[in-house]
């Protein structure tokens, strides 16, 4: 796979718009307490999503977004995504905190 094949997909479903390391990210980023947490919050929902990926294609489902290769090739751009979404809900968490005082 060349470069200018495989970055529509690192950019796509299988890397930074990965839908389960969005919502990890989301996740985590709701419970996160402080803004250094957010950095371990989104590679804890990149390594997440690579798991989640990783025993879906052992029982057989096919990888979301068409992506074939390595699951550490898609880790950055998961975690990029991850942490953005993760730093957006933790913005909003904290304004809706300070809006009901």
């Amino acid at each position: 796979m060349t470069p200018s094949e495989s970055l529509p997909l690192l950019f796509g479903l299988a890397g930074l718009l990965n839908p389960f390391a969005l919502l990890i990210g989301a996740a985590l980023g709701w419970y996160a307490d402080a803004r250094a947490k957010l950095v371990i919050a989104g590679f804890a929902a990149a390594a997440l999503s690579v798991l989640i990926d990783v025993s879906l294609a052992a029982s057989g489902v096919p990888a979301i977004g068409g992506y074939e290769g390595g699951p550490l090739a898609v880790m950055p751009f998961r975690f990029l995504g991850a942490l953005i979404v993760a730093a957006l809900v933790h913005a909003i968490r904290k304004r809706s905190r300070r809006n009901r005082r």
